[in-house]
């Protein structure tokens, strides 16, 4: 079938944007903490069931040290302070604005990958930033009286999803680093068989990280009593299942199914449309009114990632 790999794309972009409005219904009723521990913590069930389906064992396997320091760094920075500010986020701003701030999560990466990899920064990734930059000013900022600049949005909610967007990033690098190390430590002969299950092998040790970070927080703040208390708000959990299913599991296996069927710069482009496919969904759930400046700042933004991946 043509165009197939871009169809997929596009499913996987409604996929993240249900799992985003789904995650904003779960956090107003569960709250950040109790949501992320279910959640990551269902994350790890199901991965540790595949890992046991395709690898014979519900763990990740053959990986060293190195491997695991990297990995429960990515997943403290990436899944602990990223998501942390994600959800939080849409408390603050809602997921609709939540979405458009992760734009700048690849521009994070090409920072974080500079910084740590020592990967080039061409005059073409600084494009995108400039252009995604652009995108997010747009919404953010609105020209008061006296031809004063100032936030159209609250600063915590702002700042909120900038750490989102750079949690992202940097612990998209250090599960680079840390996916490396874990390739190195397989056996060179078991390697082609496992190589298709090691990103879900090194997804599984940052959940780890992230659930019992979300975890030491419920206990440290004494709230551990809300995680028993959450199994009768139905409607918090069935939007948690929701996110879970949707987002983790069908939106992540179908972005890795995209990839092999057209490019991976037109794949991401494509699923990189979130931040414009909400608007009308957050509307008509939330009764966030859409300007223009909400359309072009989104818009625009969506152009500067995929310039990211298409230059």
């Amino acid at each position: 079938m043509q165009y197939i790999g871009e169809l997929i794309s596009l499913v996987v972009s409604v996929l993240w944007t249900i799992s985003a409005l789904a995650s904003e219904v779960g956090s107003k009723h569960l709250g950040v903490y109790v949501l992320n521990v279910w959640r990551l913590g269902l994350s790890l069930l199901f991965a540790g069931l595949l890992l046991w389906a395709t690898m014979g064992a519900p763990s990740p396997v053959y990986a060293g040290g190195e491997a695991w320091t990297w990995l429960l760094l990515s997943g403290v920075v990436g899944y602990f302070f990223g998501d942390y500010c994600l959800f939080s986020s849409y408390l603050v701003i809602g997921s609709r604005f939540g979405m458009l701030f992760m734009t700048l999560a690849p521009m994070f990466t090409a920072f974080f990958a500079w910084l740590m990899l020592g990967q080039q920064l061409s005059w073409k990734a600084l494009l995108a930033m400039v252009v995604t930059l652009s995108g997010i000013a747009i919404t953010v900022f609105h020209r008061g009286g006296g031809h004063k600049v100032s936030l159209s949005l609250p600063l915590k909610g702002v700042l909120f999803g900038l750490g989102a967007a750079l949690g992202q990033g940097a612990g998209l690098v250090m599960s680079m680093i840390g996916l490396n190390h874990y390739r190195a430590d397989v056996p060179s002969d078991m390697l082609p068989q496992m190589e298709t299950w090691l990103p879900f092998a090194a997804n599984m040790i940052r959940c780890l990280a992230g659930t019992l970070c979300f975890t030491a927080c419920l206990l440290w703040r004494g709230e551990m009593h809300l995680m028993a208390e959450s199994r009768h708000d139905h409607k918090g959990l069935l939007a948690m299942l929701c996110a879970v299913f949707v987002g983790p599991f069908f939106g992540v296996s179908l972005s890795l199914m995209a990839v092999q069927y057209t490019a991976a710069g037109i794949a991401s482009t494509l699923m990189a449309l979130t931040p414009i496919m909400i608007l009308l969904p957050s509307k008509w759930l939330f009764h966030q009114p859409i300007t223009w400046k909400a359309v072009a700042g989104a818009v625009i933004s969506c152009v500067g990632v995929s310039l990211f991946f298409l230059l």
